[in-house]
């Protein structure tokens, strides 16, 4: 694994009305057709393994359902046939995108995992939890990874057996659980009137490795050297613009303009700039920082149900298993984080940033 990017569809709009949802905490959901400037064959190649130095893990996820725009399903596939890993996170209920999708070859399946948002309260208002566990079904026996996750809230207690009856029921195991957060909040605080330790002691009954990691980093800085940015970033797939991590300022550019030259990835380093890290169980767990030790990203998705079957197939879980430094070198001082600072302000030429940090 090169590198980890994570893919932002430009979608705000989605079939559900979660109250937790951060998207109606930042943005209005609209119906507006969605804009995608650069066609999926030309993706393709500015996100080529060549050009990106290797396979990658690309996480394709809307800030609305991912999978509402009639074109996805042809960028994911763009981005299979390339040869790299694809995450895609999804509500599970748009039963012809994933008719669609299970029409892939078998190899290009073999990659693709999807992220099953189990939207509780939702599902069971719209009478769809049928519609939801069929296509993870659907998927699964085509060969597809996935994991179930819930985003645990106040309002979701009284349901807690009921969720893990059906859980059970439907999957052989219970869900995964993750923890909600405000976003229009610059702290970026836990999403409950429980303190995280309460709100722990409620939702670790699902024996949820992802829950157990985001709780053992939530409201912790991160101060170390991190790899964000030239391990990692986000990407806007509707305008090729990449920005190195969360509340970067200044370092945004365009990588689907000029195809033909390398893409230059500077880390975050030092600057990092969030309360905490949020979104650790994939930056922290893939290895953005080596120097921690952590759970390794498979185990935050997998389970192994009652019937002995793992979530991830197997090509899935050994890909899963590396970590970043595997197959990149980490060598940087404090001088590549004075590197990234500069280049972050424009204030010096490159010229002059390479003399002051021999790179």
């Amino acid at each position: 694994m090169k590198r980890f990017i994570d893919i932002h569809v430009p979608i705000t709009s989605c079939n559900f009305k979660c109250h937790y949802c951060y998207v109606t905490q930042m943005y209005k959901g609209n119906s507006e057709k969605v804009q995608f400037n650069y066609s999926p064959e030309h993706v393709r190649k500015a996100l080529s393994c060549e050009r990106l130095g290797g396979e990658c893990l690309l996480n394709v996820c809307g800030l609305g359902e991912t999978l509402i725009p009639c074109e996805i399903v042809q960028y994911i596939k763009a981005l299979l046939v390339e040869g790299h890993h694809v995450m895609v996170v999804t509500n599970g209920t748009l039963t012809e995108r994933f008719k669609e999708l299970e029409r892939l070859d078998n190899e290009l399946l073999s990659r693709l995992f999807f992220k099953f948002s189990f939207h509780y309260l939702e599902l069971k208002r719209l009478d769809m939890f049928s519609v939801f566990f069929e296509n993870v079904e659907r998927m699964r026996k085509v060969g597809c990874s996935f994991t179930v996750e819930i985003t645990p809230n106040d309002e979701l207690e009284p349901y807690i057996e009921e969720i893990k009856t059906i859980c059970m029921e439907q999957l052989g195991a219970f869900c995964h659980v993750t923890i909600p957060r405000k976003e229009n909040d610059k702290i970026i605080p836990l999403l409950s009137n429980h303190n995280i330790n309460e709100f722990y002691n409620i939702w670790s009954t699902f024996d949820s490795e992802l829950f157990d990691f985001k709780k053992s980093i939530w409201g912790v800085r991160r101060t170390e050297f991190c790899h964000a940015g030239e391990w990692s970033g986000l990407l806007n797939l509707g305008t090729g613009i990449w920005t190195p991590c969360y509340n970067i300022r200044g370092q945004k550019k365009n990588i689907f303009e000029h195809i033909d030259q390398p893409i230059e990835f500077y880390p975050v380093g030092k600057c990092c700039k969030l309360p905490h890290c949020y979104n650790g169980h994939s930056f922290l767990t893939l290895g953005d920082i080596p120097e921690i030790n952590t759970f390794h990203y498979n185990q935050t998705r997998d389970r192994l149900d009652i019937h002995g079957n793992h979530w991830l197939t197997p090509v899935v879980n050994e890909f899963y298993d590396e970590r970043l430094e595997d197959s990149n070198n980490s060598h940087y001082t404090f001088k590549d984080s004075a590197r990234f600072k500069f280049y972050k302000y424009s204030t010096l030429t490159k010229n002059i940033i390479s003399k002051l940090t021999g790179k």
